[in-house]
């Protein structure tokens, strides 16, 4: 799951979640109403679809503050391919 959530047995809900935060972190301009209805579906209320884009926008800043510093991470978490 580490490489690629998608490949993992996931719950609907997780998995719909996942897609969420990969399309809010790399076409955020792109998410709809309907984004967020599906979570909904999936059984997220409106203070756990915060709690999602919270989350999510926070570890996107964290990874911008990093590389915009050269802060190198930690070599146990040495960048592994993902096959998108």
């Amino acid at each position: 799951m580490a490489n690629d959530y998608r490949r993992a047995e996931l719950p609907a809900a997780d998995r719909g979640m996942l897609d969420f935060c990969t399309k809010l972190t790399l076409t955020p301009a792109a998410l709809e109403e309907d984004d967020v209805r599906r979570l909904r579906e999936l059984g997220f209320d409106d203070g756990a679809i915060h709690d999602i884009v919270q989350v999510t926008a926070l570890f996107n800043y964290y990874d911008r503050l990093a590389d915009g510093m050269g802060i190198d991470p930690e070599p146990e978490w040495a960048p592994r391919p993902v096959d998108w």
